[in-house]
């Protein structure tokens, strides 16, 4: 491939997944969903004026490195401590429900694999996307209904950012797992090392970067810094550790999320992501996803997935905050809030194409989900609150 035409593949790519992100947005759907749709449309399935090459592949890398390490750095630490015990608990059902539904889904339609072959850790890999929790939807809903700051909207906020550290978590160790060349015991040794060694290392880059942070405020050597500590937590994890890049790049986050400048920092990183790196990683989605291939076998797993996916977050995450002492009523709520799936449903896919675990069919299903639960989270959560919404309003017209 010429080296110029690469100038036009990404001309192409960002006003496609620009004009569809806007298009998404006035339809009260994710931005995502327009930027994947983008791709699906200028790729091999339909126009093909936009083909897969290794350069965009690994544009799209650092583009789930950069998400990664913004998602860190807007991590509020005080909340996680604060919110406590009931936010963890809800996280872990989050986690686990949805882990377990995924997996018996693809047994399902597929049947029951013995464990440590390949397809056993692909029925896995399954119910690992679909532990993932995005609740900007949610948070946008809470905020109209003038409930986010409530004690069930606080809860869903920490559930849902402890969720998907835990979800990093069993990515991980997933990923360590396939092939069934690497022990369990060895997988578990590696990951604890790594955590071991990021809070070692992490304390000390938090002080230097405090330091730095009071010397030079808001000057541009501290986000270029921090990009770098970036890339080289996403390197030191995945050479050394055999740990998943983005899981590097999400540490890396929480390492700077407590300093005075995380939010100039994080600005700093989304200029890059918004404009280039990140149109690039959701357009690649749509580049991959084949939907001339699309089987009624696929279909119907779509629609299993989907449902599978909504409901587990929901019977989880509601069980559990109802033996933390919240009302039915509460607690179907939390189970609601949690159900909205975004960009990390999506990098959790990537990887585990780029591992070899799945194949692109599988993309049709997650983008499914993040549509369906954006659209159905705020509509039955505004039923749930309608009624406190009433008297909210009648009491606003008393005084």
């Amino acid at each position: 491939m010429e080296t110029y035409l690469i100038f036009k593949s990404l001309c192409i790519i960002i006003i496609a997944a620009k004009l569809f992100g806007i298009i998404a947005r006035k339809l009260k759907a994710p931005q995502v969903v327009g930027e994947i749709i983008s791709g699906v449309i200028i790729g091999p399935s339909v126009l093909g004026i936009v083909g897969q090459n290794d350069f965009l592949m690994q544009m799209a890398e650092i583009g789930v490195v950069l998400l990664m390490f913004s998602a860190g750095l807007q991590t509020n630490l005080k909340d996680l401590v604060r919110t406590g015990g009931k936010a963890f608990a809800i996280a872990c059902a989050g986690v686990i429900v949805p882990l377990i539904g995924g997996t018996l889904l693809y047994f399902a339609f597929y049947g029951v694999s013995p464990f440590g072959s390949p397809e056993f850790y692909k029925a896995v890999f399954i119910g690992v996307i679909m532990t993932a929790t995005s609740v900007s939807i949610t948070v946008q809903t809470l905020k109209e209904l003038g409930r986010l700051s409530t004690e069930v909207g606080t809860t869903v906020l920490s559930a849902a950012i402890i969720d998907d550290v835990i979800g990093i978590i069993v990515l991980t160790f997933v990923i360590g797992m396939n092939g069934g060349e690497t022990k369990p015991l060895e997988v578990i040794i590696k990951t604890a090392l790594f955590f071991v060694f990021a809070f070692i290392l992490g304390y000390i880059i938090y002080k230097i970067f405090r330091f730095s942070d009071k010397m030079w405020p808001r000057t541009r050597r501290i986000p270029i810094m921090s990009l770098a500590l970036c890339l080289g937590l996403a390197y030191v994890a995945e050479r050394f550790f055999g740990i998943a890049d983005i899981t590097g790049a999400y540490v890396a986050g929480i390492i700077l999320c407590s300093i005075h400048d995380s939010n100039y920092i994080a600005e700093k990183m989304d200029i890059s992501s918004y404009m280039l790196f990140g149109p690039v990683f959701f357009a690649s989605i749509g580049l991959k996803t084949s939907i001339d291939k699309i089987s009624s076998e696929l279909l119907l797993f779509c629609a299993g997935f989907v449902f599978v996916a909504l409901v587990c977050k929901i019977i989880g995450c509601s069980t559990v905050s109802r033996l933390c002492k919240f009302n039915f009523k509460d607690s179907l709520k939390i189970g609601v809030g949690m159900m909205t799936r975004g960009e990390v449903a999506l990098i959790v896919a990537q990887k585990g194409l780029s591992c070899g675990i799945i194949s692109s069919d599988y993309f049709t299903p997650v983008i499914l989900l993040i549509l369906t639960s954006s659209i159905i989270t705020p509509i039955i959560l505004k039923l749930l609150y309608s009624n406190e919404t009433k008297q909210l309003a009648r009491e606003n017209v008393g005084m």
